[in-house]
C-alpha cells in the first residue's frame, strides 16, 4: 500500500495538503486540538509558546484576505516568526521557479510553508521536493490550490458545524452553488463523508456541477428547494467567476433567482438550520443580506474558528 504523503512513518501529520485520504481520527484530532485554542482569543495575553523560534513563510501566489490574515494571526499567537512573501515584488515575478523560491527560503531556515497557488498540485510539488531533499523538518500547509483543495477551510467548516450541532452522524448537509470550480466544496465533501455525515447533498445547475460528483458519495439536486428541504446545515459557495470559461450562467440575477439563499428558501430547511459561507460573499447573487446578517448565519464565527483550527494544524505539524 502506498503511504499517504501527508503522514510520516509513525502515522502522524507531516503536511496538510488535502482532506481526501486522511483518516477520521486525524480529522477528529485536529478538531479536538482546536477547541482549547478558541479560548486564547478571550485572554488578555493571546500568546502560546508552541512555535517559538519557528519561521513560518506565507507564500500566497493568489490574492487572499481571510485565509492569509487568519494564518498570520494563528502563527503569531503560537509565537512563530511570520514572513509574508510579497509575490508581486519577489523574484518569482522575475521568472524564478517555484522550487527555486522554496530552496532559497529553506536556506533562510524556514520551518513551515503556507501555500496558496492558482495551479492544482503546487503544495504537493513543494512537499515532494522537500522529501527528496531530506528536509522532513519542514512542513507544508495547502491554503488553496486551483480547483483542487482548501483543507483548512473544510476543517474550520467542520469545527463550526460540530460547535453548533454536536455529532455528525445524524445530520443532513446541503452544499449549494458553484461546486464545479470550488476547492472548498471538494474539501467539505471529503470532510463530511469521512466524519460520518449520512446525508450530504450538492445543489446547483448542471453547468456548475462536476459530471462525476455522485461518486464522491453525495446526493445531487438541481432544484434548490428540494435540495435544502429539512437539512440541518446549508453551506453556500461563492461563484468562482475568475475560474469560469465560457458562459456557464445566464446572469448573476438569474442565478440568485434559482439558487440564491433567501429567507423564503431557508424556511424549507429545519428551523434550527445554520448557514455557512466561506467568503467573500456576493450579496444578492449567492445569498440575501437578510440571511447573511440573520440569526441562523454563522459566517463570522467561521472566521473566528478558522484561527483556532489553523493554530491546531500548525501546532500538530510542529510537534512531529
Amino acid at each position: 500500500m502506498t503511504r499517504n504523503p501527508q503522514l510520516n512513518r509513525h502515522g502522524e501529520l507531516q503536511h496538510l495538503l488535502t482532506i481526501d485520504g486522511l483518516p477520521r481520527n486525524i480529522l477528529e484530532r485536529i478538531l479536538d486540538t482546536a477547541a482549547p485554542f478558541t479560548e486564547v482569543a478571550e485572554r488578555e495575553v493571546k500568546k502560546l509558546p508552541l512555535l517559538r523560534g519557528k519561521s513560518v513563510f506565507n507564500l500566497f501566489f493568489e490574492n487572499s484576505t481571510r485565509t492569509r490574515t487568519t494564518f498570520e494571526i494563528a502563527a503569531k499567537r503560537l509565537s512563530a516568526d511570520v514572513i509574508n512573501l510579497n509575490i508581486a515584488t519577489s523574484s518569482a515575478s522575475k521568472g524564478e521557479s517555484l522550487l527555486d523560491t522554496v530552496d532559497n527560503l529553506c536556506a533562510m531556515q524556514a520551518d513551515m510553508f503556507i501555500v496558496r497557488h492558482a495551479s492544482s498540485g503546487a503544495p504537493y510539488l513543494i512537499a515532494q521536493h522537500l522529501a527528496a531533499q531530506k528536509r522532513e523538518h519542514i512542513h507544508v500547509i495547502n491554503a488553496g490550490d486551483g480547483r483542487h483543495a482548501h483543507p483548512t477551510q473544510g476543517l474550520l467548516d467542520m469545527y463550526t458545524i460540530r460547535h453548533y450541532k454536536g455529532a455528525f452522524n445524524n445530520l443532513s448537509v446541503a452544499i449549494v452553488g458553484d461546486i464545479l470550480h470550488s476547492r472548498v466544496a471538494r474539501s467539505q465533501i471529503h470532510a463530511l463523508t469521512t466524519l460520518g455525515v449520512p446525508d450530504v447533498r450538492v445543489v446547483g445547475p448542471k453547468t456548475l456541477l462536476p459530471a462525476d460528483v455522485q461518486r464522491m458519495g453525495v446526493h445531487v439536486f438541481h432544484n434548490m428547494r428540494a435540495g435544502i428541504k429539512d437539512v440541518d446545515v446549508v453551506m453556500m459557495l461563492r461563484l468562482q467567476n475568475e475560474r469560469m470559461q465560457g458562459s456557464l450562467l445566464p446572469s448573476g440575477q438569474e442565478f440568485f433567482k434559482f439558487y440564491g439563499l433567501t429567507e423564503e428558501k431557508l424556511a424549507l430547511a429545519r428551523p434550527d438550520a445554520i448557514v455557512l459561507h466561506p467568503g467573500p460573499m456576493n450579496r444578492g447573487i449567492e445569498i440575501d443580506s437578510a440571511v447573511a446578517d440573520g440569526s441562523q448565519a454563522v459566517i463570522l464565527p467561521q472566521v473566528t474558528f478558522g484561527i483556532a483550527v489553523r493554530m491546531a494544524v500548525m501546532s500538530m505539524l510542529a510537534a512531529t
